[in-house]
Formats: C-alpha cells, sequence, structure tokens
C-alpha cells in the first residue's frame, strides 16, 4: 500500500493516459527506484536549485508501458548527478508543526528534508487530499504562501503535485509540498495583483485571444531583455507589469467553465509552444514553454478531483493560465506559426505511430522533460526563449527539402 513515505505503484493508477498491457514486473520496478530517489536524494540535484526530474521521468516511463530494464537504465543515467538529501534538524521540524513558525524556514533548500518529514507525518494523519486542501487552500498565511510557491520553478513544484495525484503516491505528494515550499515566493507579488485586478473588471478574454494582444503591445512583448537572468523577474515584472498584470486579469475561470476552461489553457499552451519556431532554423522547442504544457495534462486529474472544491479548481486553473500568459511574454512574444505544426512531417515518418512514438520515449536516453524528434535532431536539445534572435543563432538551417 502507497503511504506518504512508501512509494508503490498500482496497476489501477497507471496516469491519466496510458498505454495497455503495463505489468507487475514494471510497477515493481518503478515503486524499487522511486522509493531510492524519495529516500536518498534532494528534490534540487545542485545548489544552483536545478531540479530532481527522476520522479517525473520515471512516472511517465511507467504509463508509457516501459520495461523495467529500461527503467533501471534511465535511472543509472540521472542517479549519479542527484545529491544526498542532508540530515534532519529536530528543532526545525518541530517549529514546523507551529503555523506561527512554518514560513520561518521556506525558500531555503536546506530545509527540504525537514519539509518532507514534515508533510509525511500530516499526509500519515489526514491523508493527502485533506493535506492539499489545508495547506494550498486554507486561507491563512501558510497557504498563502505555499500556493504562491506551487508555481515557482518554472512550475516544478506544481508538476511534481500533478504526478503524486494522478498515480496516487502519497510520498509523492509530500515531495511536492516540501519542494514547494523551499522555493522563494518572488511570483506571488503578480498572482496577488492580478486577482486583484480581475475582482475589479468584468472583462474575460480567452486565452488565444490574449496572447494576440500580448504579442501586439510592443511595450509588454519587449520588456524582457536577452541579458536578464530571469525574464519574468527581471524583465516582465520590471518594467511592464502592469501590462502583464492587466492581461493576465482577464483570464477568468467561473465553476461552470471548469472543463472547456482546462481544454482551453492545454491548447494554448501546447499553441505556443509547438508555434514558436524561427523558419528557416531547424524545429526546436522552446526550454520554458515545454513546462507549462508539462504542467498543462496534470489539470485533468486536478478536474476529476472529488476532494478538491470547484472553487479551487477554477483558481489553480486561473493561475495557471496566467502565468502561462506572463511565461509567453517573457520570451518575447513569439508569433505561433501554425503552418508549421500542421505542415509538420516527422524526422523519422516509419516510426511514427503513437505505439512506435511511445517506443521511442521508452527507448532514448532524455533529460527528464519527456520529448522526442525534434530533441533528437543535431545541435542543443532546447531553443531557449524562442521570441529573441539570438537565441537561434546556434543552430542550423533545416534541409531544403523540408522548407
Amino acid at each position: 500500500m502507497a503511504t506518504a513515505s512508501r512509494v508503490e505503484l498500482s496497476l489501477n493508477a497507471c496516469g491519466e493516459f496510458h498505454v495497455p498491457g503495463i505489468t507487475k514486473e514494471s510497477a515493481a520496478k518503478g515503486s524499487e527506484l522511486l522509493q531510492e530517489n524519495h529516500d536518498s536524494h534532494h528534490i534540487f540535484f545542485n545548489a544552483e536549485g536545478f531540479h530532481n526530474h527522476i520522479a517525473h521521468h520515471q512516472l511517465t516511463l511507467y504509463a508509457l508501458g516501459a520495461s523495467p530494464g529500461q527503467m533501471q537504465r534511465h535511472y543509472n543515467e540521472h542517479k549519479g548527478n542527484q545529491r544526498p538529501h542532508g540530515s534532519l534538524d529536530k528543532a526545525v521540524l518541530k517549529d514546523l508543526h507551529d503555523p506561527a513558525k512554518f514560513c520561518e524556514y521556506l525558500a531555503d533548500e536546506k530545509h527540504y528534508w525537514d519539509y518532507l518529514i514534515y508533510f509525511q507525518e500530516e499526509i500519515d494523519k489526514k491523508g493527502f487530499p485533506s493535506v492539499i486542501n489545508e495547506y494550498l487552500f486554507g486561507g491563512d498565511e501558510r497557504a498563502k504562501a505555499m500556493l504562491i510557491r506551487m508555481f515557482g520553478g518554472f512550475l516544478h513544484p506544481l508538476i511534481h503535485l500533478g504526478f503524486g495525484v494522478e498515480f496516487q503516491q502519497p510520498a509523492i505528494v509530500a515531495e511536492a509540498l516540501a519542494q514547494a515550499a523551499v522555493h522563494s515566493g518572488w511570483i506571488g507579488d503578480f498572482f496577488v495583483a492580478a486577482e486583484k485586478a480581475a475582482a475589479s473588471n468584468d472583462n474575460s478574454k480567452s486565452l488565444v485571444d490574449l496572447l494576440d494582444e500580448i504579442r501586439a503591445d510592443k511595450k509588454l512583448s519587449t520588456a524582457a531583455g536577452w541579458d536578464d537572468s530571469n525574464k519574468i523577474r527581471d524583465g516582465i515584472l520590471v518594467r511592464a507589469p502592469e501590462q502583464m498584470i492587466g492581461y493576465a486579469s482577464q483570464f477568468k475561470v467561473q465553476e461552470k467553465e471548469l472543463e472547456v476552461k482546462t481544454a482551453e489553457m492545454i491548447n494554448a499552451a501546447i499553441y505556443y509552444t509547438a508555434g514558436a519556431q524561427h523558419p528557416p532554423k531547424q524545429i526546436k522547442f522552446d526550454f520554458y514553454y515545454m513546462h507549462c504544457v508539462n504542467c498543462s495534462i496534470f489539470f485533468s486529474s486536478f478536474l476529476k478531483a472529488p476532494w478538491m472544491a470547484a472553487e479551487n479548481k477554477a483558481r489553480l486553473l486561473e493561475w495557471k493560465g496566467r502565468l502561462d500568459l506572463c511565461m509567453y511574454a517573457s520570451r518575447r512574444s513569439p508569433k505561433p506559426l501554425l503552418d508549421e505544426t500542421i505542415n509538420y512531417r516527422p524526422a523519422r515518418p516509419e516510426a511514427s505511430s503513437w505505439n512506435e512514438i511511445y517506443e521511442r520515449i521508452c527507448d532514448k536516453e532524455d533529460d527528464g522533460h519527456g520529448m522526442i524528434d525534434s530533441v533528437e535532431d543535431t545541435g542543443r536539445t532546447w531553443v531557449r526563449s524562442a521570441g529573441f534572435d539570438e537565441a537561434w543563432e546556434e543552430f542550423e538551417d533545416r534541409p531544403r527539402a523540408q522548407l
């Protein structure tokens, strides 16, 4: 049985989408590897805060029917890059049980293990649905700080939470909450301001319409600079905060619209991520936009969660859509080239049925982000900040036959 400290994959919870025929041997291997990762590794694999993607990778492989051997090989490829989680500080753990002191340790990666043990204890007592509701949607200062941090680090805590909910793994949920706790909360001012602005206006527009308006607004679409270390924090929210908040506040979700708005958000993320190309350069996906796509798929699981109130589902979805808009603007708002998607031809047409694609994903060496085809091309795996001409300088032109 899966618990807050024990990973046990089930053939009855193989993911929102999964291939048929997943084996108990793969479930056992995935459980073993995820347990080792849970017990041994920090959520950041270096001091710069780069994320440990082992849980994301292994659960994706499991859903796509990877064999135990494939799962072990991929784990071995990334195990050596990880670092130990650190030791438990019992005094800090005691303080975390005091709501008044809980927030004193936020945004400090040295307390990841303290927060993980704390959330394991909470989930063991209350169950992960109650803990999520309390610590993300409870409305107190602790929950406000945690919800903001769920959207930090290019959505990694929220992605991790989505995996935990989708695969019904309390230990992965505990990791996600601890991961959120050690992220900074600088994005919070944007969310709070957008929410306040949304409450004071009646405008409500689709994400695709807002993408077009953002691209046409030259102050906003050029606010991020190529040399900005963090193009949202140091660019958008410094040089055009009012404009960004104004557009973001116009994406609204009513409880009765949850299903269609979830579909809209997923569609918009894929639309601008797939279309952010720079012909005649090689097809490459933007590293930052890709996280918006990866995160989007978990909202189907959130939507179906009977324990999450509709108003909280709506708020979570609004925040995701608003951050997607901010992310889009931060990469210089490239025009999505729909023809690039419609007319795309696979690099390996002889191995591009869905089943063959799943097999390629399971077999291919991967950095934990789960893409094929364009990342198998020459050059770097991803383009970073696709709206900047500078981002494409290192990439080759496509062969003429593909133009």
